[in-house]
């Protein structure tokens, strides 16, 4: 009969104490990461499979992070978490993601759930749950939050600059001669959406542009949205040149409506997005959009939350937007 393969075999084997090997597998070893990937190496090679009850139990934690998401099946959360799950991959912490669905009942609820499930930390991606609750749940138990600044929590919130993004976008379409630049807002009562409104309006007035509210359409930072919000930009007979849109999946419903009344993009109407999502580069034509490190993003709040974990700062940098110029934008035509 084949013998049970033991911590102390993959010590033996790694060259390395029993201690070491099981601060690695839950994740508070201060090792290299040579040494890290050589144990986790030798423990797939010899099939081992820690005892993560036991080990939880001799631990006191439930190995455990809850990820709050606001839908799992959007591409911008999906990439996150991708992230997420990627760094903590082989710590022996494993996600539990719930989502919020943009409501904040919903999100309340799901933040309560996870703590009932005594989950070691929680990461937020955004969404609406006010600062005090937040506030609140890191008193309790390590907290990262992505997408917003949350006062006394700042080292643990990692945040773009939206602001920045929104006025290179529209600077650019500014560049390229467009005067009549509308724009299809996100969510309104979220962070990231207000941000790009405000850089969207810093671009205008910065060349002395007026700020036309009419031509500032409500979203919710889906398809639909962008598709309605064209479809009564057009219908209302208001002049435009350019739209940008407050994220990707919305400027696809913007290119479908225009499509659909007849406008060609970019040839009639010049559109810019913003997270460069995977699938956007292989619209038609493909998008120009702000591209935020996504995936990246969510691999550094589960870096921050190990951190947090090991009883160290967070640490979370500040990433950086960039634009990125493909085929749906061109130089506005003399009438």
């Amino acid at each position: 009969m084949e013998s049970t393969v033991t911590l102390d075999k993959v010590a033996r084997q790694a060259g390395v104490s029993s201690s070491t090997v099981s601060r690695i597998i839950n994740g508070t070893a201060n090792v290299s990461a040579a040494k890290r990937e050589n144990v986790l190496r030798i423990m797939s090679e010899l099939n081992y499979h820690p005892n993560v009850l036991a080990r939880g139990l001799a631990s006191g934690r439930t190995m455990g992070v809850g990820v709050l998401t606001q839908d799992i099946s959007s591409p911008f959360y999906g990439s996150t978490l991708r992230g997420i799950e990627g760094a903590l991959q082989g710590t022996g912490y494993h996600p539990i993601f719930i989502s919020g669905h943009w409501h904040l009942q919903e999100e309340l609820e799901a933040i309560d759930f996870l703590l009932s499930r005594q989950v070691d930390g929680v990461i937020v991606l955004g969404g609406g749950v006010p600062d005090e609750r937040l506030q609140e749940v890191a008193r309790r138990l390590p907290v990262v939050v992505l997408g917003r600044s949350i006062p006394g929590l700042e080292d643990q919130c990692l945040r773009l600059d939206n602001f920045a993004g929104a006025y290179q976008a529209t600077r650019h379409l500014i560049e390229l001669g467009h005067r009549t630049i509308a724009h299809i807002a996100g969510e309104p009562s979220h962070r990231d959406a207000q941000d790009r409104v405000s850089g969207y309006r810093a671009a205008l007035e910065s060349v002395g542009l007026p700020f036309n509210p009419e031509l500032v359409q409500p979203g919710d930072f889906h398809e639909a949205a962008g598709f309605l919000a064209a479809t009564r930009l057009v219908e209302s007979r208001i002049l435009f040149s350019a739209v940008f849109a407050a994220n990707d999946q919305m400027a696809y419903g913007v290119r479908l409506a225009l499509h659909r009344k007849g406008l060609r993009v970019p040839e009639d109407v010049s559109l810019v997005g913003f997270d460069d999502l995977p699938g956007s580069m292989y619209t038609t034509p493909p998008l120009t959009t702000v591209q935020q490190p996504v995936e990246d993003m969510g691999r550094a709040a589960a870096q921050g939350m190990l951190r947090l974990l090991r009883g160290e700062r967070a640490e979370v940098q500040r990433m950086d937007v960039r634009l990125v110029v493909r085929e749906s934008t061109v130089r506005r035509r003399s009438s």
